[in-house]
């Protein structure tokens, strides 16, 4: 699919007004989905784009809208977008409002792709029919990239599922469970023994995931085993995934944003081969090889 999909990297800019989808809702301001923003707009600057804008949403108190006006005078930015009600609801008039103005549409916003609003759907679509550019972004292509490994890759595979949101993620191990070996389940994901104060796996869980793992050659992980922000109910999670880091021979993916940190916290970031910014995002693209944000800059 990769290979039939609209690029922004193929794409001419020079003197083109260009509005990109971004990813603007962050817990701080170095992470994945802030860095995908800037390296976008270095990107897009040195295409000899004539005028960039970069929407998004913002539902955390991380002022990262202001941080990136400051780094980049002259590019326009707006985080409100689920301010307005067509947003969630894909109207095709907000969307109108939206590309009013604009030449070319980026997609670059992964994590939200799963979703069908405005800016994601109709926005590209509205866009496409007056006879607009629209394309997916740099980061976006490296996620379809890394992720397609999981199923491409040879060998033992094993996902490693847990978290608090668990309704997508256990329809995805129910679902997929015959494509993997083994599927070892944390969080608040049912049937898993945990800790008698239920923040944690045990240490006999604990103990049988560390096995399984080391004779893994793929490893999917999305999620984390228990309340791993609290120091006393960390053990399960931090020890799987330093197990994660230690198999040397695997092809580690992991993706969403409490993994995610919790990675980044243990120190183990380059440990991993990917780590998605999209927990939602990344499971529905691997359990159905497509997206919503995909889908609409096919057609």
């Amino acid at each position: 699919m990769k290979d039939n999909l609209p690029w922004v990297n193929k794409a001419e800019l020079t003197g083109k007004k260009v509005l990109v989808r971004g990813d603007l809702d962050v817990d701080d301001a170095d992470n994945p989905r802030a860095n995908s923003v800037r390296q976008m707009i270095v990107f897009l600057r040195q295409k000899g784009a004539d005028k960039i804008k970069v929407i998004g949403h913002s539902e955390t108190r991380v002022p990262l809208i202001n941080m990136l006006r400051n780094e980049y005078v002259g590019v326009e930015f707006d985080d409100k977008l689920r301010d307005n009600g067509g947003e969630k609801l894909n109207d095709e008039s907000f969307a109108k409002s939206l590309a009013e103005g604009w030449e070319v549409y980026v997609n670059e916003a992964f994590a939200t792709s799963h979703r069908r609003h405005a800016s994601i759907s109709a926005l590209p679509q509205v866009m496409r029919r007056d006879g607009k550019e629209v394309y997916l972004g740099l980061r976006f292509e490296k996620e379809v990239e890394m992720l397609s490994g999981i199923w491409e890759k040879a060998g033992r595979r094993i996902l490693v599922i847990g978290g608090v949101k668990v309704s997508d993620k256990e329809k995805f191990a129910r679902d997929f469970k015959d494509k993997f070996a083994a599927v070892l389940t944390g969080g608040m994901i049912s049937g898993v023994k945990l800790r008698p104060d239920g923040l944690d796996i045990s240490d006999e869980v604990i103990a049988g995931y560390v096995q399984e793992i080391a004779t893994a050659e793929v490893i999917l992980a999305a999620g984390v085993m228990g309340k791993y922000e609290d120091p006393g109910a960390e053990k399960g999670t931090k020890a799987i995934l330093e197990a994660i880091a230690g198999n040397q021979k695997a092809y580690k993916v992991a993706g969403g944003g409490d993994i995610e940190m919790a990675i980044s916290k243990y120190g183990l970031t380059d440990k991993f081969n990917w780590i998605s910014v999209g927990g939602g995002a990344m499971l529905e693209y691997l359990g159905t090889g497509t997206l919503p944000g995909i889908e609409a800059v096919l057609k």
